[in-house]
């Protein structure tokens, strides 16, 4: 398939899709005109690099594994590599379920507030894990 059908169905721009060939992260043939082509399998390739930029990986991390989804074969450095980014997602997520519930914590004492709740008596006032 063409870069531009790649796009589509993948919702990568056409500039992000020569970006990652140029990166390595997906290889394209050319035609003797010169037009990438793609394989039915680079769509799903091109979805797992989105959802590995958007998780925050830098294309070298990328680039490091995806050789486990051609191959099947990890490395100890691959394998390495796996947990460091799992690792730093994990605490990632960790800390935004703190900060969505300490919005939680302020949106109860937004709401008693606006229903004319005396600040004093919102429970906002002396919760040592909002102020924290």
């Amino acid at each position: 398939m063409r870069i531009g059908e790649l796009a589509r169905r993948t919702g990568a721009s056409v500039r992000s899709l020569r970006y990652y060939e140029e990166q390595g992260l997906v290889p394209s043939d050319r035609t003797s005109g010169g037009h990438r082509e793609y394989l039915e399998s680079d769509v799903d390739r091109v979805r797992f690099v989105q959802l590995l930029f958007s998780a925050g990986l830098p294309s070298r991390a990328i680039l490091h594994i995806l050789p486990f989804l051609d191959t099947g074969v990890a490395t100890p450095v691959m394998r390495a590599r796996l947990d460091d980014e799992h690792d730093r997602i994990q605490g990632r997520i960790d800390e935004l379920t703190n900060a969505r519930d300490r919005l939680s914590q302020l949106r109860v004492a937004a709401a008693e507030s606006a229903a004319g709740k005396p600040a004093s008596e919102c429970r906002l006032a002396g919760n040592d894990a909002i102020k924290s």
